[in-house]
């Protein structure tokens, strides 16, 4: 008869945890929240000290059943949930629906779903941290409280089906700002100008780039460079300066939850969310072939960089045996970025440095593997030494005018010969062989006078608006991925080759946000109730105080756009689909899963079918369209729209171009357009 119970979140957790306590404990899952705050209302009366009423979750009343059987047979119960506000929240939400004894009841948390880790937090045993659970329960009643007042008065006001939530509309405010500048961006003409210059004994010519005289100059318009390009033909170009010196490139620090979603984002071209699903799934436990289910990784939500010593030791170890003692970091580098960070935590890392990416990947998906050795490979380069550069920078002068040589020869490539940064810039292509000394004159070979035009700011990527919200103290960890799964899926946003852009509904959302609920969307303000949380969760503010500040002022505002606000009307994007029922033209519609058609004519004509959006590719196989179909699934793949008559289908994107070598047609695969027949292999080049 097993002694203790250990109540975790997820299923995915019980049988490893279970195999590494034994028989004395029974270990159960409580399929994460257990009660929360009605859906049907507020749950809480503003009127008598906003005091939370919670329900059990639909659904968990056989849950919860046999937790209290499992219970009362133990004499000890071990809350395991996991490690931050909302598991410590989850925690307490069990213990009150379980009606837990407080001299019976215990809270365990663990970084790793290690046996270690695991066995060492049992020694570690507290009570429930009530302010962890205050800041979890203040997040959820502000959110609940812009959500249940707001939403409702866009859908009196624009349509129904819309939301507004603390968090995201302050993200999708970003986003809209970020438009408004790229909308009001005039562009400015400027210049550049390299030579080429042969000097005496060099096989190849050295790439110069002008810089100006003795102040850094901009060449503005063609006349500009007409007038340098005169003076400079039949100069006579001499090195006055060669400076010799070094370069270290330090290593990267090991990822926090923002720094591996937008480096996923850039590297493997993941969502936000599909990152996060994935890191679920490793932290979790995997089961390897040989070891059953482990941990792969530790917690992912998470701010800190830092590392426990046993991790650090461990990985220097690692490193000085498989690459040399002259790899091996002396110290461990961490930082905070100067605001509060989840320091309980670890950053995200590996469980064992010695399980290689290459050693599990036959128990992994694709993606897993990929997502793994991501973050193998970050966190193995945070422990390893810099890289060296040796660097020679040559100054010329010629008709008065100076131009520069960049040179860099990498001498020890340290943390590089693990890893790279996806947004890394290449070195420069200067070698330099021979000697190049002051005095020397080159000969010119060539001018490169290139015009450019000032460019907009970039458009978000999930990947950016991620390090932006961050930056800007914007929500935390647990809440990037959920913030941008939302504004895309209410259609505020669209998402286009990995940049988002806002959409006609966005747009109008946000400025009734904007006019409405100024506070709301200020950055600064949420930012300041991040810090606030922060104060709750550290034991400095009352939870009560934070919220009874916050709703009268919500409540006001909501009541004035109530009367003040006029209604705004969104129409449906017309289709030159024909209703073959009626005639109109069929409208695009958005249904829970996705985009379909529908006669404008409702509800006298009810025709409506699913939505195919076209490649502007004809079918090799018939002639007809091909359109982006799904799988009962939901993997995308194209198809002919002739279907079934056409069975044309493609997992990757049909291009319009033939191949020239064995006439068939080819596709986009990755950021090249090979030939879709394997056997011919053909590769044309990159894709736009």
């Amino acid at each position: 008869m097993p002694k203790y119970l250990v109540i975790v979140e997820s299923p995915a957790k019980v049988k490893t945890i279970k195999k590494f306590l034994g028989p004395n404990y029974e270990v159960l899952a409580s399929n994460g929240h257990v009660r929360d705050l009605p859906k049907s209302r507020m749950g809480f009366d503003a009127e008598n000290g906003f005091e939370p009423k919670y329900i059990t979750i639909r659904g968990k009343g056989d849950i919860l059943a046999a937790l209290r059987k499992a219970e009362k047979k133990a004499d000890k119960v071990y809350l395991a949930t996991d490690p931050d506000r909302e598991g410590e929240a989850i925690s307490w939400h069990l213990a009150e629906a379980l009606k837990l004894d407080p001299k019976k009841l215990k809270r365990i948390t663990f970084n790793e779903i290690t046996k270690s880790a695991v066995k060492e937090s049992l020694k570690h045993a507290r009570q429930i941290d009530m302010d962890l659970v205050d800041a979890q329960q203040t997040r959820r009643m502000l959110d609940r409280m812009v959500g249940y007042r707001i939403s409702p008065l866009l859908w009196q006001k624009v349509k129904r089906g819309l939301s507004a939530g603390r968090v995201q509309s302050v993200a999708l405010r970003i986003i809209g700002d970020r438009e408004d500048e790229i909308n009001a961006f005039i562009p400015k003409e400027y210049w550049t100008l390299d030579v080429l210059l042969q000097a005496p004994g060099e096989k190849k010519p050295l790439l110069a780039r002008f810089t100006g005289q003795d102040k850094k100059m901009t060449i503005e318009s063609k006349e500009q460079m007409d007038e340098i390009l005169a003076r400079i033909r039949d100069a006579s170009y001499t090195v006055e300066e060669v400076k010799k010196g070094e370069r270290t490139k330090k290593a990267p620090l090991p990822f926090t939850t923002s720094t591996l979603q937008q480096e996923a984002a850039n590297a493997l071209n993941f969502s936000t969310q599909k990152t996060m699903r994935l890191a679920q799934q490793l932290y979790e436990g995997i089961d390897l072939k040989g070891n059953g289910t482990v941990g792969l990784i530790t917690y992912l939500r998470t701010d800190s960089t830092r590392i426990s010593d046993e991790a650090d030791q461990a990985a220097r170890d690692y490193i000085s045996s498989q690459y040399g003692a002259e790899y091996a970091a002396e110290k461990s580098e961490a930082s905070s970025g100067g605001k509060k960070i989840q320091d309980a935590h670890e950053a995200i890392r590996p469980t064992d440095i010695a399980r290689t990416p290459f050693s599990v990947k036959d128990s992994l998906t694709r993606d897993q593997f990929r997502l793994y050795q991501l973050i193998w490979k970050r966190f193995a380069a945070s422990r390893m030494t810099p890289a060296k550069y040796e660097t020679t920078a040559v100054k010329i002068g010629a008709a008065g005018y100076r131009f520069t040589v960049s040179a860099s020869r990498i001498v020890f490539d340290g943390f590089r010969s693990v890893y790279t940064e996806s947004d890394e810039q290449k070195e420069e292509n200067n070698i330099i062989t021979g000697k190049i000394e002051p005095g020397m004159t080159l000969e010119l070979k060539e001018t490169e006078p290139k015009q450019h035009f000032t460019q907009p700011p970039a458009h978000y990527t999930e990947a950016s608006l991620v390090r932006a919200l961050e930056e800007q103290g914007i929500g935390r960890p647990s809440t990037y991925a959920p913030t941008i799964t939302t504004i895309i899926a209410r259609r505020y946003v669209a998402k286009e080759n990995k940049n988002l852009y806002m959409t006609e509904l966005g747009e109008v959302v946000n400025n009734i946000m904007k006019e409405a609920f100024p506070s709301i969307v200020d950055v600064t303000f949420t930012a300041n109730l991040e810090s606030l949380l922060d104060s709750i969760e550290e034991g400095t503010i009352h939870w009560k105080t934070v919220v009874e500040n916050f709703y009268p002022d919500l409540d006001e505002a909501v009541k004035a756009a109530e009367k003040n606000l006029e209604k705004v009307t969104i129409e449906d994007e017309v289709s030159d689909v024909v209703c073959e029922e009626c005639g109109r033209n069929m409208v695009i519609k958005y249904g829970p899963h996705g985009k379909f058609l529908a006669c404008p004519g409702f509800p006298d004509c009810r025709n409506t079918k699913p939505y195919l959006e076209k490649t502007g590719v004809a079918c090799p196989k018939c002639g007809k369209d091909v359109v982006i179909r799904k799988t009962k699934k939901g993997r995308k793949y194209y198809g002919c729209e002739a279907n079934p008559d056409c069975d044309f289908m493609s997992w990757q994107k049909p291009v319009a171009q033939k191949c020239p070598q064995c006439g068939g047609y080819m596709v986009e695969k990755g950021n090249r357009i090979v030939c879709a027949d394997k056997m011919c292999g053909y590769v044309c080049g990159k894709a736009d």
